[in-house]
């Protein structure tokens, strides 16, 4: 059997990326076991609104979002203390992207109000070396939430997965703060599929320059 190649060997910290449903969390909980590295992941289960926002959405994102924006702070800025020269970090969260959610879920005044705690808070959080961002078409994600059969997801809209589809799409176009991998996962599965996490993998050792595609075929 081929050993797999660490990528932890270029990027000492790496995020994976992307929206509900495309496997961000599955892909940096198998790295940060298979590469034995600190893993700093985003805690939705213990959001107490997360649930009742999926519901009712105009009435619960404040709480939801601000709820997320201080847990994601906390986790940050204690990640900012450790020495990442030493150690290495899996994460499936980047903090600059938390507006993205706000902006999709908040009226203007609300916007306002989280605008202005986010730029209080905003820690200085250490970029990453690398990020992987997952990508699906809409009807995708909609298909592995309703698979998945999370309880506080039954209720999210598939509108709501198509706009946050599309609103990762525009953030990551426009992504410079680190070598970014963008990695399309119709036809890839690097969870539950052990050659095509091997196939990930050699591709990130073998990726130059700062913005990469990796598309496999069906």
């Amino acid at each position: 059997m081929n050993p797999i190649p660490s990528p932890f060997e270029r990027y000492r910290h790496i995020v994976v990326e992307g929206p509900i449903g495309v496997g961000k969390t599955s892909l940096a909980r198998k790295l940060a076991e298979r590469f034995g590295t600190q893993l700093v992941l985003e805690e939705a289960g213990s959001n107490p609104f997360l649930e009742r926002f999926y519901r009712d959405g105009r009435r619960y994102a404040l709480p939801t979002q601000l709820f997320f924006l201080f847990q994601r702070v906390n986790q940050l800025r204690d990640l900012g203390q450790r020495d990442l020269f030493t150690q290495t970090v899996t994460g499936d969260f980047l903090l600059d992207k938390d507006p993205l959610f706000a902006r999709l879920t908040l009226d203007d005044d609300e916007l306002g109000l989280y605008q202005q705690i986010f730029d209080s808070m905003r820690p200085q959080a250490p970029v990453p070396d690398l990020v992987i961002y997952l990508q699906a078409q809409p009807d995708t994600l909609v298909e592995r939430v309703r698979k998945r059969g999370v309880a506080m997801e039954a209720d999210i809209s598939e509108s709501y997965l198509r706009a946050l589809a599309d609103a990762y799409s525009r953030y990551f176009y426009n992504y410079e703060a680190s070598p970014l991998m963008i990695v399309n996962t119709e036809h890839l599965n690097p969870i539950d599929r052990d050659e095509d996490f091997l196939l990930l993998m050699r591709q990130l050792g073998e990726m130059r320059g700062r913005r990469v595609f990796f598309n496999r075929a069906d």
